[in-house]
């Protein structure tokens, strides 16, 4: 039999192996991960004169068929005054050093896998194996010994190794079956589009590259499987070790996963996965985590491998649905679940956040894994408000004002820090004056401290509750936001430079303040740059200097703006000339009313898109009045998945009469969204879409603007011509498709509009 080479890292392998028991509540892990690095710098500020620190440390093991290349760097080596050599482990803890006995087994085992490459690296005969846990935020500190023999170590070894062994055979046979496939893969169509094959070969180039790609792709070229296509084969030419085909919106990552199906009806093997979000997944409507709340947390370690085992052996293509089922036969957390598959998995489909947000990123993703990982990045026009979001933090006075009076008799120390909190927002206030509201360049220096001293009390109250809150008290539910929020902040602050600005205002007698991310560009950079290649894509990366700019582009990577393949002709495109600006939209409302009649003249399906649901309601209210026997369908606000549904639904190319659909710009039906053929005939959009007048708004015209851009092109004209773009795209998605477009404003005939539209649309004529 071959020999099969299994490369993986020493706290991989003893994860797999040793680790047991139950799912821990979220915030535990979130405070280890902030407080792990300066805990262990911390201990090892204390090591002697000839200790060594983050010792790299490599070893072989064969195992019948298999040769296992582990490595790994253990946190200290302590030399002895009698030459004894002992290898430390660090871990923090949340809790009180002293309840956990013995040290925990997984914990352990990495320090022993480390001292056995240790003993023969070094030829010793046996080592001292120290582990020490210290409290996080405390000064609690507490070293376990072991003494173990170069046999003892070389048995345990041996037996760690066996306990990985089903999952590397599982993977190996996998392997050989991918690769086998991919090469006889074809392009699961007759033919290529026009325009798809020169962007498949740009993806393919990009990735053999090891560069990124920002491609302008028209709707209805197949840009999912322009993408999918090329980048699977090159993972089975060895290119690349995996992808993520990243997305902002449910309905992008069901195109991603029917693309896949198709591929693997044409003879594909491969894993591929679905992340749903943890609120969509979890089976239990209260949503409580952790073993006392939930039985799919209660002891989830001692039965994740066999689900994923499980799983792995018999899917290719795990969605929500699949990985419920197996969920639930194994009793498992749904989501926590899918994230343990997923490190296994070829192709992983996910939200941006998953590779972008720091807080949510999947940080067990190993660094020889990443950098031969490919993003596909769908909708990236989507990245530079989601990376700004995702940059910045944001707190509010009332929930530490509720958690000073909540804890004041149970948890003084608690009570204590939220007062202190909230009486730097009582100064804030001030500090806003008359018009309620500033801004600063820096974030106030008194702040980190405060918010500091609030997440330790708020953490040990979280471990230990002093009191179970009566039902309408503010109670744990409202201490854990909190604490997100505050430790969202604290992140934020490790990234503040002179691309985010400080700003507070009053509102409704509450206090808002906010360190906003201006420019997302060099964060987005910095999350994506340790990964094979990023293939950003849109049909709406227009103009693509400014998304190469606020997406972080290098002077290396490419662009490419891929030719629509359909004809002008395919559209009717109109303006009429009217100001729908806000002062102007009374007059509006019967020219609008009269526009839309005469649009839906033809018998059909019809959508009209506007910039609010208050300009909706009111253009609705007038022309239902005028036209009541045109049958209309209204986006409303919140709709739930099943009404979204039936409001697509309702879009039927055999409606015996005409629909008239009412719905937003930048909104669920606005993108993404796929009605070919007869099922959408015609569409309105009303203004250019510019986002509304506000504080953020206007705090990013004036940075740009100080950049020496046009600040109002990047604050307002960009993002709201490209919700334009994208309302426009929902009307033609295929070769045979036809449809009328009418632009409803008079600054579609100035620029810079008119040399944002799409080439396709520059035949359009006036309307009045």
């Amino acid at each position: 039999m071959a020999t099969a080479g299994i490369a993986l890292s020493v706290r991989s392998l003893v994860e797999y192996v040793y680790s047991s028991g139950s799912l821990e509540s979220g915030f535990r892990s979130a405070a280890a991960l902030q407080e792990g690095t300066r805990i262990h710098q911390h201990i090892q500020r204390q090591y002697k004169e000839g200790d060594s620190k983050e010792v790299y440390l490599k070893t072989e093991i064969a195992y019948e068929e298999l040769v296992f290349r582990i490595d790994g760097r253990c946190d200290g080596l302590l030399i002895g005054e009698d030459g004894t050599v002992t290898v430390e482990e660090i871990k923090s803890t949340a809790g009180a050093v002293d309840l956990l006995a013995e040290g925990k087994e997984v914990h352990w085992a990495q320090a022993l896998m480390y001292a056995y490459m240790l003993t023969l690296e070094r030829e010793l005969a046996s080592v001292q194996v120290k582990l020490t846990y210290v409290q996080r935020g405390g000064e609690q500190q507490r070293s376990l010994y072991r003494t173990a023999s170069a046999e003892e170590l070389a048995v345990f070894a041996m037996n760690t190794v066996a306990g990985y062994v089903p999952y590397a055979r599982l993977m190996v046979r996998h392997e050989t079956q991918r690769e086998s496939s991919i090469r006889e893969l074809a392009f699961p169509f007759p033919a290529y589009r026009q325009g798809q094959r020169h962007f498949a070969a740009a993806v393919y180039k990009s990735i053999a590259e090891g560069v990124n790609l920002f491609a302008q792709a028209p709707t209805g070229i197949g840009k999912t499987m322009s993408t999918l296509f090329p980048a699977v084969k090159a993972l089975g030419e060895g290119k690349a070790g995996g992808l993520f085909y990243l997305t902002a919106k449910t309905v992008n990552r069901l195109a991603a996963q029917d693309a896949l199906r198709l591929l693997l009806h044409g003879g594909l093997h491969l894993h591929a996965i679905t992340i749903t979000a943890k609120e969509k997944a979890c089976f239990r409507e209260e949503g409580l985590c952790g073993k006392d709340f939930c039985p799919f947390a209660d002891g989830y370690y001692d039965r994740v491998n066999g689900a994923v085992l499980d799983m792995l052996e018999n899917e290719t293509l795990m969605t929500q649905e699949i990985i419920a089922g197996y969920a639930r036969k194994h009793e498992v957390c749904p989501f926590e679940f899918s994230l343990d598959a997923a490190y296994a998995c070829d192709a992983v489909i996910c939200d941006y956040n998953y590779v972008y947000d720091p807080r949510i990123s999947l940080k067990r993703l190993a660094e020889e894994r990443k950098r031969r990982t490919v993003l596909l990045v769908d909708e990236a026009h989507n990245l530079v408000d989601r990376g700004r979001e995702m940059y910045s933090a944001a707190l509010t006075k009332a929930p530490f004002l509720a958690l000073q009076r909540r804890y004041k008799a149970v948890n003084k120390g608690l009570s204590g820090a939220a007062k202190a909190v909230n009486g730097w927002f009582i100064a804030l206030r001030k500090s806003c004056g008359e018009e309620g509201k500033g801004e600063w360049r820096e974030y106030p220096e008194e702040l980190p401290a405060l918010l500091e001293t609030f997440a330790l009390e708020a953490e040990q109250e979280l471990l230990a509750p002093s009191s179970i809150p009566l039902e309408g008290e503010e109670g744990e539910e409202s201490l854990l936001d909190t604490y997100y929020a505050v430790l969202g902040m604290q992140r934020t602050f490790k990234t503040y430079d002179e691309r985010y600005i400080t700003y507070a205002e009053v509102r409704s007698g509450d206090v808002y303040f906010k360190l906003f991310n201006l420019d997302p560009s060099h964060l987005l950079q910095q999350m994506g740059k340790g990964f094979r290649s990023q293939i950003l894509f849109s049909a709406t990366l227009a103009p693509l200097s400014y998304y190469r700019e606020m997406i972080g582009a290098g002077e290396e990577d490419y662009s490419m703006s891929v030719p629509s393949p359909f004809h002008r002709e395919q559209w009717q495109v109109s303006v009429l000339p009217l100001s729908t600006r806000y002062r102007d939209r009374g007059v509006s409302l019967v020219p609008l009313s009269d526009a839309i009649k005469g649009m839906t003249g033809r018998k059909g399906n019809y959508l009209v898109f506007f910039p609010s649901y208050a300009y909706l309601r009111s253009v609705l209210e007038v022309f239902t009045e005028k036209y009541p026997q045109v049958r209309t369908i209204v986006q409303s606000t919140g709709m739930n998945e099943q009404e979204r549904e039936g409001f697509l639904a309702a879009f039927s190319p055999d409606n015996a009469e005409t629909l008239l659909g009412f719905a937003v710009l930048g909104g669920i039906f606005a993108e993404g969204v796929d009605l070919p053929g007869d099922r959408l005939n015609g569409v309105m959009i009303v203004g250019v879409g510019l986002p509304q007048v506000g504080l953020e708004r206007e705090i990013l015209r004036q940075y740009f603007q100080e950049q020496g851009k046009n600040g109002f092109d990047y604050a307002y004209v960009y993002p709201g011509m490209c919700k334009v773009l994208q309302a426009g795209g929902r009307l033609i998605r295929s070769e045979t498709d036809s449809g009328t477009i009418v632009l409803a404003d008079d600054r579609f005939l100035r620029q810079p509009y008119v040399q944002l539209l799409p080439e396709e649309w520059s035949g359009y004529h006036r309307l009045m």
